[in-house]
Parts: structure tokens; C-alpha cells; sequence
């Protein structure tokens, strides 16, 4: 059962077909620092009888296991997040890990800070690729253009039930969508200094689709956002000066980058093997 420390904590993770890494997540959470929170994997009507036998193993020891009709990845976390009794709330992807010590460091400004809604820390890829991400520091204008903080960042409840969680409009990026959406009803977040989340790189293919539904994902943040593009306080409270905000919006809006050029890049910059 959860302990005492981080009993008022509940991770979702959402998972389709992920039997042979969904056990890897769920061993990076219940290790955590201060004792395992409450988990609650919903799967999202897996068809892969192997996802099934493990999620069945899976069950008690504070891990609940809820099964749906495949509806997406947004409707699965949803309906995890749904469940939740707890005040604070993670959202992990199946094939992901938390790193060691995560849930405490983002726990700290949080408990230091009642007005912020949500913290996060820095991603270490492993798989195809390896490196560590480093996230810029929490700053509104960089994410109206730049996907800066990831999934996997712990938040308050009151930013769920302001947001409305995931949109399933958004069949992508659609914790981009959530934190843009935290900013306009008021949610501010602070990024720590620590790896919080390993990520699992699968490929270049990926990234590849990756980058054209990033284009559609701006262009549907815009439509729904407008207000926050339009209102000027946003770029004048930012700590990036105008050329860099020029730069910035630029480059990281319609991501003007050829895709074998930024994959290029990515391999020379995360090393392309294979990490633990």
C-alpha cells in the first residue's frame, strides 16, 4: 500500500500493447522515494493477449488496473484521472520511467508554493537514442511555440479539474495543449533541476511523424488559444528579449527545419545507440 509520504499522490498511466515495458513503469513509480503512491493503469482495450496477462499480474499492492473499448490515449488518461481521490497527480506513459527521487523533487516547490500549479524537471532519453534534455526554465511565451515541458510533470488537482484534462482534439501533443491550457486558467508551473522522467526513444520514423503533427498541434493551439497569442503581457513578462522572441517564435512554431536536417542533428547531439 502507498506509504504516508507519498499517499496523496496518484500516477495514471495509460497503456495499449505495452505489456513488455508497462512493468518497467510501474517498478520506476512504486520505487520512489518515500514509499509508492497510488497507481491506476487504464488499459486502453489492449489487444495483445500478453499486455493482458501482465496487467492481470499487476493488480494489488496499490495498483488498480481499469479497462475500457480502445479510445485513445487522451480518453484513457482521462478516465484515470477521473478515479482520482488524491491532490496531487502524475500522468506516465507505459513505456516510460519515473527516474529515482522524481516525485520529490517536483513535490518540493510545490509544497513551497500554494499558487503554482504543476513542476517538472528534465528528461533523460534511452533506446534508439541517449542524452539528457534540458528543459528551459518555466516561461509562458516559450510554451505558447515549444512543447517545454513534456507529460509527465506532477500537478494539482485543480489544474485537471479547471483544464478539463486531455482534449481528445488533440491526437497529438496533447500535453502541449493541457499546459497551454493550465496557462489560461491561471496555472503557472516551475521546472526543478533534476531528471524527473526517462524517456524511451523508438525511432527515427518517429520523429518524422512526430514533426507534422507538431506543425497541426500549433496551428490547433492557436485556434483554441487565441486570447494567449494575442495578449501582450505574455511577451513582456518573458525572460526572452525580442530578437529572442523573434527567434524563437521563427524557429519553433512552424518548425521550418528540413526533417532529415533535424534528424541529423538529433543523432550527432543524443548519441544514436542503443542506452540501458
Amino acid at each position: 500500500m502507498p506509504s504516508a509520504d507519498n499517499a496523496d499522490i496518484t500516477v495514471v498511466v495509460a497503456c495499449f500493447n505495452y505489456g513488455r515495458y508497462v512493468g518497467e513503469a510501474i517498478a520506476s513509480v512504486a520505487s520512489q522515494d518515500g514509499g509508492a503512491p497510488r497507481i491506476i493503469v487504464v488499459d486502453d482495450g489492449s489487444t495483445d493477449p500478453g499486455t493482458r496477462v501482465v496487467l492481470d499480474e499487476l493488480v494489488g499492492d496499490g495498483v488498480d488496473v481499469v479497462r475500457q473499448e480502445n479510445r485513445g490515449v487522451s480518453a484513457a488518461r482521462n478516465a484515470g484521472l477521473a478515479l482520482a481521490t488524491t491532490p496531487f497527480l502524475l500522468v506516465l506513459d507505459a513505456d516510460d520511467r519515473l527516474a529515482p527521487g522524481a516525485l520529490a523533487a517536483m513535490r518540493a516547490p510545490l509544497d513551497g508554493d500554494p499558487t503554482l500549479g504543476f513542476s517538472y524537471g528534465y528528461m533523460r532519453m534511452f533506446g534508439e537514442m541517449s542524452g539528457i534534455v534540458r528543459f528551459p526554465g518555466y516561461d509562458p511565451y516559450r510554451l505558447l511555440y515549444r512543447h517545454t515541458i513534456g507529460l509527465s510533470a506532477l500537478m494539482r488537482a485543480e489544474v485537471v479539474e479547471a483544464t478539463g484534462g486531455f482534449d481528445r482534439d488533440f491526437p497529438h501533443y496533447e500535453d502541449w495543449e493541457l499546459w497551454v491550457n493550465a496557462l489560461a486558467h491561471g496555472f503557472a508551473g516551475r521546472r526543478v533541476d533534476a531528471v524527473t522522467l526517462e524517456y524511451r526513444r523508438h525511432g527515427s520514423a518517429k520523429l518524422r511523424a512526430d514533426r507534422r503533427a507538431y506543425r497541426q498541434a500549433w496551428r490547433s493551439l492557436r485556434r483554441k488559444h487565441a486570447a494567449l497569442y494575442a495578449d501582450e503581457r505574455i511577451a513582456r513578462d518573458s525572460a526572452l528579449g525580442p530578437v529572442q522572441r523573434l527567434a524563437h517564435r521563427w524557429f519553433w512554431g512552424p518548425r521550418p527545419m528540413p526533417a532529415g536536417v533535424e534528424l541529423a542533428l538529433h543523432r550527432v547531439v543524443w548519441r544514436a545507440r542503443p542506452s540501458p
